[in-house]
């Protein structure tokens, strides 16, 4: 039987298709899923070139074009306190019950606060990576294959590929 809601929270740096199986398989036991866009206040950097809305447009016109509407976006920023984090994303969720995550941290922090958590499991984690994606893009090399097509149209339409050949330059001399 399903559940009402569940929750997984990720940076998303992009979306990639792993993320997309995972919350296919999520909704296959639970009616909704909240979708946490984490460390939303960052983006321009290497490891978070996105913004909390460009991932936002990413997550949600790719689960659209999949037919998935069952799905909550909430950005949260991090608040760097472990011991407040569970209670500030209670505050800024509808309530659920069970969590999906393979992140040790959160899995304890949820795991103190009595709900239920399920790990996932990692689908082609060699290639869908935002890690490895990431890599992919700045080394050009083919990564559109990992993403759903409208992550691609929508870091093409943005610049994302420049933004992080842009944001992987230095200042510094060279020795």
């Amino acid at each position: 039987m399903k559940s009402d809601r569940a929750f997984i929270v990720g940076r998303f740096q992009p979306f990639h298709n792993g993320h997309l199986e995972v919350i296919r398989k999520i909704l296959k036991e639970n009616s909704s899923v909240i979708i946490g866009i984490g460390s939303a206040q960052y983006s321009h950097t290497l490891k978070d070139p996105f913004t909390a809305g460009e991932r936002h447009l990413m997550i949600s016109s790719s689960l659209e074009a999949e037919g998935i509407y069952e799905f909550y976006l909430v950005p949260i920023e991090d608040v760097n306190s472990n011991p407040l984090w569970v209670a500030h994303v209670e505050s800024l969720t509808p309530k659920f019950r069970k969590i999906y995550t393979n992140n040790p941290l959160v899995r304890r922090l949820f795991f103190e606060k009595n709900y239920e958590v399920r790990s996932m499991e990692l689908i082609n984690r060699t290639s869908w990576s935002g890690t490895t994606i990431r890599k992919k893009m700045l080394e050009g090399k083919g990564w559109k294959d990992d993403v759903p097509k409208t992550v691609f149209e929508i870091i093409d339409e943005i610049g994302g590929v420049k933004r992080l050949q842009d944001l992987s330059k230095t200042d510094e001399d060279s020795i």
